[in-house]
């Protein structure tokens, strides 16, 4: 953990990750682990309860992932914050999944944290809650993000209150920090804007 967060700062906090096939490894097993370094129960949510394959850039497999629940099977009411993966394949595949998408819109109904890196707020379009707000993504993505209402920027880091945005894997230093931080405040105000207008 190259955050050094070993700490309770996120004590009796419960995260979810939600990813299926296709998703980045590290950007599954980095912010898993320095969340729960940082005292948060931290589970990954997915299409099923099948372990997912996980992938080291879009070509070559990497380890298969067990998933604690599926995504039917929670609320966000389970949870305190979501972090959404990267990977081109994995947002792909949960944003044509209208439980998916639903899991990710409530979070934002109630002004519950939120990060997402590298293809991951292909989810975030696909969920209307991007509208008015700043991020950053994969550049493959930004025109995407623009299209759906949001301001776009190239930076390691973004946080729009209580959404985290980063670029890709090189950025997860900065992007675990500022969740640990963003996750640690809880909830913030509900936006007016996209799912939540």
């Amino acid at each position: 953990m190259a955050n050094d967060a070993a700490s309770n700062d996120l004590a009796g906090r419960r995260v979810a990750i939600l990813a299926t096939d296709g998703v980045e490894q590290v950007e599954v097993t980095r912010p898993r682990d320095d969340l729960r370094a940082a005292g948060a129960t931290v589970e990954l949510v997915s299409l099923s309860t099948d372990p997912i394959q996980s992938m080291n850039g879009d070509i070559t497999p990497s380890d298969k992932i067990d998933v604690d629940k599926a995504v039917t099977d929670v609320s966000a009411d389970d949870y305190d914050a979501l972090v959404l993966p990267g990977g081109t394949i994995n947002p792909d595949g949960l944003r044509v999944n209208s439980d998916a998408v639903s899991f990710v819109q409530a979070f934002f109904h109630a002004g519950k944290p939120v990060g997402a890196i590298c293809h991951g707020p292909w989810t975030l379009i696909e969920a209307d809650v991007v509208r008015g707000r700043t991020l950053t993504s994969f550049p493959s993505i930004r025109t995407d993000l623009r299209n759906a209402g949001a301001t776009v920027v190239d930076e390691e880091v973004v946080c729009d209150e209580a959404l985290v945005t980063s670029r890709n894997p090189d950025d997860l230093d900065a992007f675990c920090a500022k969740l640990i931080e963003e996750f640690a405040e809880g909830r913030h105000p509900v936006r007016a804007a996209g799912a939540t207008a």
